[in-house]
Protein backbone atom coordinates (compact mmCIF):
# COMPACT_ATOMS: atom_id res chain seq x y z
CA UNK A 1 0.00 0.00 0.00
CA UNK A 2 1.23 3.62 -1.19
CA UNK A 3 1.40 6.07 1.79
CA UNK A 4 0.79 8.69 -0.21
CA UNK A 5 -3.04 7.09 -0.98
CA UNK A 6 -3.21 7.49 3.09
CA UNK A 7 -2.01 11.32 3.53
CA UNK A 8 -5.41 13.02 2.40
CA UNK A 9 -7.89 10.87 4.62
CA UNK A 10 -5.74 11.45 7.26
CA UNK A 11 -5.50 14.93 6.76
CA UNK A 12 -9.27 15.64 7.07
CA UNK A 13 -9.16 13.28 10.57
CA UNK A 14 -6.49 15.32 12.17
CA UNK A 15 -8.90 18.86 11.21
CA UNK A 16 -11.66 16.67 13.23
CA UNK A 17 -9.23 15.61 16.34
CA UNK A 18 -6.78 18.61 16.67
CA UNK A 19 -7.92 21.70 17.42
CA UNK A 20 -4.63 23.56 17.24
CA UNK A 21 -4.41 24.44 13.79
CA UNK A 22 -0.31 25.19 14.20
CA UNK A 23 -0.27 21.51 15.75
CA UNK A 24 -2.18 20.12 13.19
CA UNK A 25 -0.20 21.40 10.37
CA UNK A 26 3.01 19.98 11.65
CA UNK A 27 1.82 16.85 12.15
CA UNK A 28 0.32 17.19 8.43
CA UNK A 29 3.60 17.97 7.43
CA UNK A 30 5.38 15.08 8.99
CA UNK A 31 2.93 12.56 7.57
CA UNK A 32 3.08 14.33 4.00
CA UNK A 33 6.62 13.97 4.41
CA UNK A 34 6.67 10.48 5.85
CA UNK A 35 6.86 8.56 2.52
CA UNK A 36 9.54 10.67 1.24
CA UNK A 37 11.36 9.76 4.49
CA UNK A 38 10.90 6.19 4.16
CA UNK A 39 11.83 5.94 0.30
CA UNK A 40 15.65 8.23 1.18
CA UNK A 41 16.55 5.36 4.02
CA UNK A 42 15.12 2.53 1.17
CA UNK A 43 17.40 4.47 -1.13
CA UNK A 44 20.30 4.68 1.65
CA UNK A 45 20.28 0.80 2.03
CA UNK A 46 20.76 0.12 -1.30
CA UNK A 47 23.86 2.48 -1.94
CA UNK A 48 25.29 -0.08 1.05
CA UNK A 49 23.89 -3.00 -0.77
CA UNK A 50 25.69 -1.50 -3.85
CA UNK A 51 28.59 -1.15 -2.19
CA UNK A 52 29.26 -4.27 -0.80
CA UNK A 53 28.69 -5.71 -4.12
CA UNK A 54 31.23 -3.46 -5.73
CA UNK A 55 33.76 -4.40 -3.28
CA UNK A 56 33.30 -8.40 -4.27
CA UNK A 57 36.64 -10.84 -5.00
CA UNK A 58 37.92 -11.24 -8.75
CA UNK A 59 34.64 -13.78 -9.49
CA UNK A 60 32.18 -11.33 -9.01
CA UNK A 61 34.07 -8.13 -10.59
CA UNK A 62 36.25 -9.88 -13.37
CA UNK A 63 33.73 -11.38 -15.46
CA UNK A 64 32.86 -8.52 -17.41
CA UNK A 65 36.51 -7.87 -18.39
CA UNK A 66 37.38 -11.59 -19.09
CA UNK A 67 34.47 -11.50 -21.34
CA UNK A 68 35.35 -8.86 -23.08
CA UNK A 69 38.99 -9.59 -23.93
CA UNK A 70 37.78 -13.47 -24.93
CA UNK A 71 35.73 -11.54 -27.88
CA UNK A 72 38.81 -9.67 -28.19
CA UNK A 73 40.81 -12.06 -28.71
CA UNK A 74 38.34 -14.04 -31.16
CA UNK A 75 38.51 -10.52 -33.05
CA UNK A 76 41.94 -10.37 -32.96
CA UNK A 77 42.44 -14.13 -34.36
CA UNK A 78 39.77 -13.91 -37.32
CA UNK A 79 40.98 -10.38 -38.51
CA UNK A 80 44.21 -9.97 -37.74
CA UNK A 81 46.58 -13.61 -37.24
CA UNK A 82 44.43 -15.95 -39.47
CA UNK A 83 44.82 -13.54 -42.48
CA UNK A 84 48.37 -12.79 -41.76
CA UNK A 85 48.85 -16.53 -41.22
CA UNK A 86 47.08 -17.47 -43.89
CA UNK A 87 49.84 -15.79 -46.62
CA UNK A 88 52.23 -17.99 -45.22
CA UNK A 89 50.16 -21.22 -45.82
CA UNK A 90 48.97 -21.90 -42.07
CA UNK A 91 45.16 -22.09 -42.07
CA UNK A 92 43.80 -21.32 -38.39
CA UNK A 93 40.29 -21.47 -37.90
CA UNK A 94 37.97 -18.54 -37.51
CA UNK A 95 35.61 -17.87 -34.32
CA UNK A 96 32.01 -17.65 -34.95
CA UNK A 97 31.45 -13.84 -34.94
CA UNK A 98 28.04 -14.08 -35.11
CA UNK A 99 28.37 -15.22 -31.39
CA UNK A 100 30.71 -12.77 -29.68
CA UNK A 101 29.16 -9.89 -31.95
CA UNK A 102 26.17 -9.37 -29.63
CA UNK A 103 27.90 -9.94 -26.70
CA UNK A 104 30.86 -7.48 -27.65
CA UNK A 105 28.01 -4.89 -28.55
CA UNK A 106 26.35 -5.25 -25.61
CA UNK A 107 28.97 -4.64 -23.61
CA UNK A 108 30.26 -1.45 -25.75
CA UNK A 109 26.93 0.08 -25.81
CA UNK A 110 26.54 -0.49 -21.91
CA UNK A 111 30.16 1.40 -21.54
CA UNK A 112 29.35 4.14 -23.99
CA UNK A 113 26.64 5.06 -21.64
CA UNK A 114 28.69 4.78 -18.49
CA UNK A 115 30.94 6.97 -19.77
CA UNK A 116 28.07 9.04 -21.03
CA UNK A 117 27.25 9.25 -17.65
CA UNK A 118 30.63 9.74 -16.31
CA UNK A 119 31.17 13.00 -18.49
CA UNK A 120 27.60 14.07 -17.07
CA UNK A 121 29.20 14.00 -13.67
CA UNK A 122 26.39 11.90 -12.21
CA UNK A 123 28.02 8.52 -11.88
CA UNK A 124 28.17 7.24 -8.38
CA UNK A 125 31.97 5.83 -8.93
Amino acid sequence: MNLLSLIDPISTLLDKVIPDKDQRDKLAHEIATLSTKQAHEIALQQIEVNKAEARGNFWQSGWRPATGWVCVLGFGINFLISPIASAFGVHIPQADTGVMLPVLMGMLGLGAMRTVEKTKGVAKQ
